[in-house]
Order: structure tokens, then sequence, then C-alpha cells
């Protein structure tokens, strides 16, 4: 026979686990719109911003309707100290992923106002740039599904290679001498591998705060 306490713990885990069901959600959303930045950046694809927009508004709600879920779990639950742990860390978590989501749309705006311009050489090299951070983010939410504290740490040893990507194109923007007048395309391309050396820094918050959740750990 279940007693109130035993009722209110199953009430608490079945919550819980709807809260976890929609961060994965959300996560799946965000993959798709910084696919869809991609597609728009580097296939010229006009189309993909506007879906990027549509997305970002329902990653948005996800983020809205997670964090209030979680105080409302915490102020009326009285969670022990590692369901505490795991709530407070999932509501930084969403943070890092509505931050990555806006990128995503940021970078779909900056694929419309660089569309006019013939392509930069330098597409190739912010390709494979994105490319790591895209997998960084895929090897989060990874982690994040199986709450694998050391897949989670392991996506800040990628973020090193993310790091010297941009510290190399920055460099080479920063002496490009063949667009005389025309500055908007350089200004434009700093901006991408900006937007890009961010998304990574929060898909690494994401492994590091998957492995915080599982060990307790910082």
């Amino acid at each position: 026979m279940n007693t109130p306490r035993s009722t209110t713990r199953t009430h608490f885990e079945r919550q819980l686990k709807r809260i976890q069901q929609d961060v994965l959600r959300m996560g799946a959303l965000v993959e798709n719109s910084f696919f869809l930045a991609r597609r728009s950046l580097f296939e010229r694809d006009l189309e993909a911003p506007s879906q990027i927009a549509i997305q970002d508004k329902q990653i948005d709600h996800f983020y809205r309707q997670i964090e209030q879920d979680c105080v409302s779990l915490i102020a009326l639950q009285a969670p022990v100290a590692q369901d505490l742990r795991l709530l407070s860390a999932i509501m930084q978590l969403v943070r890092d992923l509505e931050r990555i989501g806006d990128y995503a749309e940021d970078l779909g705006e900056i694929a419309v106002r660089l569309f006019p311009y013939p392509v930069p050489p330098y597409m190739g090299q912010m390709q494979m740039m994105c490319d790591r951070c895209r997998a960084m983010l895929a090897m989060s939410l990874a982690a994040l599904s199986d709450m694998d504290a050391e897949s989670g740490l392991a996506v800040k040893i990628r973020d090193d290679a993310v790091d010297l990507d941009y510290e190399t194109l920055y460099n080479e923007l920063a002496q490009q001498r063949d667009f005389p007048g025309v500055v908007e395309p350089i200004v434009l391309m700093v901006l991408i591998i900006r937007h890009l050396e961010r998304m990574a820094d929060h898909a690494t918050n994401i492994g590091k705060r998957v492995a915080y959740i599982v060990t307790g750990q910082r």
C-alpha cells in the first residue's frame, strides 16, 4: 500500500522525467536550428533562416516552461539534495541550449546579409569550424541523454580545436585587404566565427553540467 510520502515521491519522479524529456526535445530543436544555420551559410539556402526563426520561438517556449517547471518542483516538493542538484543544473543547462539557438538564428540572418557578396575564400575553413562545433553539441546532447559524465567532460577537449580555428581565422580576416571600400563581408565573417566560438563554449558547459549532475563534482 502506498503511503502519502511514497505517492508524493512517485509524482515527483514522474514530473522530473517529464522535464528531462522536454530538455531532450529542446536539445533536438537546437541541434536542428544549428543544422539549418549551417545550410544557410554554406549552401546559401535562404529559406533556412525563416525556419530557424520559427523553431527559435519553440525553443524559447521550452526554455520558459522547463525553468518554470523546475522552480515549481523545487518550491512544492522539497526535493532531496541529489534532486536539487539535478534541477538546478537543468535550469543552467537549458539556458546554454537557448543561447545556442539564439546564435543559430543570428547565423541565419548573417547568411542573408552575406549572400549578395561573392563567396569569400574563408568559407571552407569556417565550415570546418562549424562542423566541429556541431559535433560538440551532438556529443553534449548524447551525454545528456545517457547521463554519461565521461562523455560530458570529453566535450571540453574538442573546444581547443575550435579556439584554434577562431584564432587562426580572426588573424587572417584582420589582415584581409581584398575588399577595398567594402568592410561588411569582413565584419560578418568575424561575427560568424565569434558566434561559433560561443556556441562551442555553451556546448562545453552542457557537457560539464551533465558531469555535475552525475558526479556532484564541479
